[in-house]
């Protein structure tokens, strides 16, 4: 599925090398980088000097702009230019060089793997001196952890973008497993399908059960953007097994997996050298395709081959039926016994292993703390369930099937196969290519019912599809989704073991087999267990935040984790309170995580911010603001909340609307109105208008991301198995306050006075003092 790489192996000046893209990505991920930091400016200039050095032409791109996630950014695009001979349209190459904020995240995977991956790709396409037609163009985006910003400053203010015909995204989203290619297009796929396959990448790995699953979702990469905003499509290439070292302090250049690293190689040089040529309009199109791929092959055809290929598929079953009952091969009684095994192994299993690992969460508490969803032992529980789903079906088919109804039971599994590809045929064509496998236990069924003879060889021969097609399935499902999912794992386990039934069924003791596979799955819960606990490498994450609530002048200590740790109760003591009135104001975060435990802290004398009402004035049934927040701290973050009924109109911040505001009224989910990161210690400008008769309801947060170096704090450090928790708020300094204007009679009575000549003069200085907060 995708190549193996060794620390000694070299590669030529004119390959792309694994060992030079290492050496890039240690370059870019020594330190944390995030948006607003010192290390931020360091990767930025390293990325403008390492282009330079390939004699590129290199400009940077900077300026606000405010996603509809509501995050307010300066972003700082590093970009260049590749001319080619004849372009209509140019080819961009993309991938984000900040790391995540709030965690200690360095980004070798996320996605300095990904510039690293462009960089050295690029060395070797201009040693080669390869010809092209189209201008290649290389955006190393900004801000993408905060809201895809740098992605949406480029499609909405750059004049390139204009020009972009086709994007190639490197991402990441773990840090190791196979690198999946998926499409981003607003039309049919058929178009990038057909030019993929043509550019024949070494190792492909994708299908468009994903593809479908993926347009479904709400998507959230720079190519996202493109598609949207600039209706420009592209491929998303991302890995993602290991995902407990997403956004977090592993996220390191030891845990990148080297493999992994060349397989993202081995997409681009062959992508590069093709689509660098090509006309890039010809991946436009109207008509979706199935595709999957097997070992160096990709495969495609039409969505409207997927319910024909249903259609005829049952039709070759049916016919097979009444020919089997007319050569007296095949019993309608023995048929309709052979659903008990069936249907008790998938029921049985699926009930064991969801309330299975519901328990384990129980028994492991600690499970918990990892907030994606999959733990670090996560897959030895993937494979001790697929076992116990193998000693299920092994039991089931013992009990109620031998091997001379083999033929007979098989029946079942093949009916209930082609009625759910019926299914998805109207649900979820993506999934269409699995129906093949189904043909080949079709053939399989036919053999046996023209010859009377099972052939053992020639039946595993026959279902090879089905382990190279579906079973991959059984691992990506909890990887990519978490361990939640496992019992859709185990459930497909007993389908596929149904599917091959022809094989599994010859077993003369499957009684001893279903007592192998459940010491085996034994086995692997026993290596789980062994794996359960932290250590360096595969630390438990936690959070801590000192909370100021300047209006109540209180201080708080207060944290997001469920289990306390040593190093959480040193601050928060054995028994701290909930922290429900910390939780009034719910701060973004990816799994809507909120503040668990609370407990008091000491009062620190720190700067609260400046706010300044720079305008304040009623007009007709309107009243307009314009508000600065301006830090007097070295500050990383406002967050800035408003009562839900509120309405909002024409709201700016720092000169910018948000991305896509088709008219005045501002659209938030609940009170959030933004999350500024600060860049520089900039200030926060404000400008829009509410209802003259409502009341200005308004609070900030203002964040430092300093709290473990802060030397009013002297916090303890973290012992070596602890990371910060990631997708939160932590290990910050907040102060909270509300933002107060001044009343509305005072608004009323100025406004009024303005239109006197006489008191205009002393209006201005009773203004001007009334300004000051």
């Amino acid at each position: 599925m995708m190549p193996h790489w060794t620390s000694n192996e070299e590669s030529s000046l004119a390959e792309f090398s694994t060992k030079r893209a290492l050496t890039q990505v240690e370059a870019i991920a020594k330190k944390p980088h995030y948006v607003g930091s010192k290390e931020h400016e360091v990767v930025a200039d390293y990325l403008v000097k390492e282009l330079n050095n390939l004699g590129l032409e290199t400009s940077v791109q900077q300026g606000y702009t405010l996603s509809d996630w509501g995050n307010l950014v300066q972003s700082k695009n590093i970009l260049a230019r590749i001319k080619g001979s004849n372009s209509s349209k140019a080819l961009l190459l993309l991938s984000h060089y900040d790391s995540a904020p709030h965690s200690y995240s360095k980004g070798a995977s996320d996605a300095g793997s990904g510039v690293a991956t462009i960089l050295e790709s690029i060395r070797a396409f201009l040693y080669n001196k390869t010809s092209h037609k189209n201008d290649i163009i290389i955006l190393f985006s900004d801000a993408e952890e905060l809201g895809l910003n740098g992605a949406a400053l480029f499609v909405t203010k750059h004049q390139w973008a204009k020009e972009i015909g086709l994007v190639l995204n490197f991402e990441a989203r773990g840090s190791s497993g196979p690198s999946y290619m998926l499409m981003e297009t607003n039309k049919g796929n058929a178009g990038l399908v057909k030019e993929f396959a043509a550019a024949k990448a070494t190792f492909p790995v994708s299908n468009s059960l994903m593809y479908s699953i993926y347009k479904m979702l709400p998507n959230d990469t720079d190519l996202t953007v493109f598609r949207e905003q600039g209706n420009i499509q592209g491929y998303n290439f991302a890995f993602i097994d290991d995902h407990f070292n997403y956004h977090t302090a592993q996220d390191d250049i030891h845990h990148l997996n080297k493999n992994t690293l060349a397989h993202q190689g081995s997409y681009l040089m062959p992508l590069l050298n093709y689509f660098s040529n090509t006309n890039l309009n010809t991946t436009q199109a109207s008509e979706d395709y199935v595709y999957f791929t097997i070992p160096y092959t990709f495969i495609s055809y039409p969505f409207s081959w997927v319910l024909p290929m249903v259609i005829i598929a049952l039709a070759l079953f049916i016919f097979l039926i009444f020919l089997g009952k007319a050569k007296r091969i095949l019993s309608l009684r023995v048929i309709i016994k052979g659903f008990i095994p069936f249907f008790g192994s998938i029921i049985s299993t699926g009930l064991i292993t969801f309330f299975g690992w519901k328990a384990l969460l129980k028994v492991y508490p600690q499970y918990n703390d990892l907030l994606n969803g999959f733990t670090y032992n996560g897959h030895a529980y993937i494979a001790a369930f697929v076992l116990l789903a193998l000693a299920i079906s092994m039991l089931f088919y013992h009990l109620f099937s031998e091997r001379k109804v083999t033929i007979n039971h098989y029946v079942a599994p093949l009916f209930i196969w082609i009625l759910i590809n019926g299914a998805l045929a109207f649900s979820l064509q993506g999934a269409g290519f699995l129906i093949i496998p189904v043909y080949f236990g079709l053939i399989i069924f036919g053999i046996f019912i023209v010859t009377q003879k099972s052939n053992k060889t020639l039946n595993l021969f026959l279902s090879i599809p089905a382990l190279i097609i579906i079973a991959p399935f059984i691992q990506m499902f909890p990887v990519g989704l978490g361990l939640k999912v496992l019992f859709g794992s185990a459930v497909l386990t007993v389908l596929i073991f149904a599917l091959l039934l022809p094989v599994f069924g010859a077993f003369a003791k499957k009684g001893i087999w279903s007592l192998v596979f459940l010491v085996f799955a034994i086995g692997f819960f026993a290596k789980a267990h062994s794996e359960s606990g932290y250590e360096y490498g595969k630390a438990k994450s936690n959070s801590l935040l000192y909370v100021y609530n300047a209006d109540t002048d209180q201080a708080n200590w207060a944290t997001y984790d469920t289990n306390l740790d040593s190093w959480t109760k040193g601050y928060l003591g054995e028994n701290p309170k909930n922290a429900t009135a910390l939780n009034e104001i719910p701060l973004f975060s990816k799994y809507n995580s909120g503040f668990t435990y609370a407990s008091e802290a000491p009062k620190k004398d720190i700067l609260k911010p400046s706010i300044e009402f720079l305008e304040d004035r009623i007009v007709g049934n309107q009243r307009f603001f314009k508000i600065k927040i301006s830090p007097n701290r070295n500050v990383n973050r406002y967050d800035i909340f408003a009562n839900e009924k509120m309405a909002i109109h024409n709201f700016k911040a720092n000169g910018v609307t948000t991305l896509g505001q088709k008219n005045s009224l501002y659209q938030r989910k609940g009170k959030k109105i933004l999350s500024y990161y600060v860049v520089g210690n900039a200030p926060l400008e404000m400008q829009f208008s509410i209802n003259a008769s409502t009341v200005l309801d308004m609070e900030l947060m203002e964040s430092s991301f300093d709290l473990m170096t802060n030397p009013l704090f002297q916090i303890t450090k973290r012992e070596n198995w602890m990371m910060p928790t990631p997708f939160v708020l932590n290990d910050a300094v907040v102060i909270r306050q509300k933002i107060k204007p001044r009343p509305v009679s005072v608004v009323n009575a100025l406004e009024a006075a303005v239109s006197n000549s006489i008191i205009k003069d002393s209006l201005s200085v009773v203004k001007d003092s009334l300004k000051k907060p």
